[in-house]
């Protein structure tokens, strides 16, 4: 991989650029908690090949959602499924403004001949 290879992962969301120690730092939480995510099945981290946990942006920020929700007293498998459940409506509202999306310009196109 070469350099430029790396830099442009930096825009990756799915990058697993974080180790357990700064990803828990980054949240303000654990390592437990991160663990205790990942039990859940909220997030699966990657491992380096020396077996680390490593975690993507868009992990984080479903660890934070999580621990919004724990410090509101939420408790912690609540929480995950809590954060699983917002993330898959929001990507089913994303594929269906997609949708729409080309229902419209499929009907623009056969009315304009």
């Amino acid at each position: 991989m070469t350099a430029d290879d790396s830099f442009g992962r930096l825009d990756d969301d799915d990058y697993p650029a974080y180790t357990m120690g700064r990803a828990a730092e980054m949240l303000g939480t654990t390592q437990g908690f991160l663990r205790a995510v990942g039990e859940a099945r909220l997030i699966t981290p990657l491992r380096s090949e020396g077996g680390h946990r490593r975690y993507s942006r868009y992990q984080l920020r479903m660890a934070a959602r999580a621990r919004e929700l724990v410090d509101q007293g939420t408790p912690i498998e609540a929480a995950c499924r809590i954060v699983i459940l917002e993330d898959q409506l929001e990507e089913a509202q994303r594929i269906n403004a997609e949708y729409r999306r080309a229902a419209a310009e499929s009907g623009k196109s056969t009315t304009a001949g």
